[in-house]
């Protein structure tokens, strides 16, 4: 018995970690300070448009998608600078390679959103 309350302990601890970190980027974060603003600005939208169950699912997920992996492009930067604070070449590259990640899910998720919003403005 006592394994089980020590494991369900340790898991609220994780969320607790996970909240924190939340937290940490949406207060430190420009980008996510911007994608939190573009993610209120299509929920509206998607009450106003009444979007189906469907293109909801598909836009929550991809509001998700964009901040956990701007999460962690965040992360490998705050390492990158950690393991080597000066400018170098590799360090660059894996930033760089981090934040394309980023792109090419934002590229998606602004695709999707014309999908799902030209039809019913137009």
């Amino acid at each position: 018995m006592q394994n089980k309350e020590s494991f369900i302990v340790n898991r609220l601890k994780s969320i607790g970690y996970a909240f924190k970190g939340m937290l940490i980027l949406i207060k430190t974060e420009a980008s996510i300070k911007i994608q939190v603003v573009i993610a209120l600005v299509v929920t509206i939208a998607g009450f106003y448009y009444n979007i189906s169950n469907t293109e909801w699912i598909v836009q929550i997920a991809m509001i998700g998608l964009v901040m956990s992996i701007e999460g962690v492009n965040t992360a490998i930067e705050y390492i990158a600078d950690f393991i080597h604070p000066d400018h170098h070449p590799k360090i660059g590259l894996i930033k760089d390679i981090a934040a394309g990640a980023v792109f090419i899910a934002s590229v998606v998720a602004v695709i999707i959103a014309i999908i799902i919003y030209f039809p019913k403005m137009f």
